[in-house]
């Protein structure tokens, strides 16, 4: 696909990546130049999402680490579970994999019209 600033927008919205209000795009997991090689790369903004997501699973485990919980003396922070969250991730690739192979995305119809006598 060819990148737009349309495409892009939707790309980030299946994503669930948002730019920060007076912040750019290197606020987010993806720049914009990730998110064209993302559109290029694939056939349609479902593949691309499907690709997305599953690089997110991988961003997930550096971003997050293997530490879930930590005390200083009477507090106790809980973090997001690593696993949880590369289960959502991969489980939003797949939901858009299988959109991308379904037909949702755009297709072009040729009617040939009768012949009339």
């Amino acid at each position: 696909m060819i990148p737009t600033p349309e495409l892009r927008t939707k790309l980030r919205k299946l994503l669930d990546e948002r730019i920060p209000e007076g912040g750019s795009d290197a606020d987010t997991r993806f720049t914009d130049a990730d998110i064209d090689e993302l559109l290029i790369e694939t056939a349609n903004i479902y593949e691309a999402a499907a690709t997305g997501w599953t690089m997110k699973a991988a961003m997930f485990q550096r971003e997050l680490g293997q530490i879930e919980s930590y005390a200083v003396g009477q507090e106790r922070y809980d973090m997001r579970k690593l696993k949880d969250m590369l289960d959502y991730a991969l489980k939003m690739a797949d939901t858009y994999s299988r959109m991308a192979t379904s037909g949702m995305g755009s297709m072009i119809l040729r009617i040939q019209p009768p012949e009339v006598l």
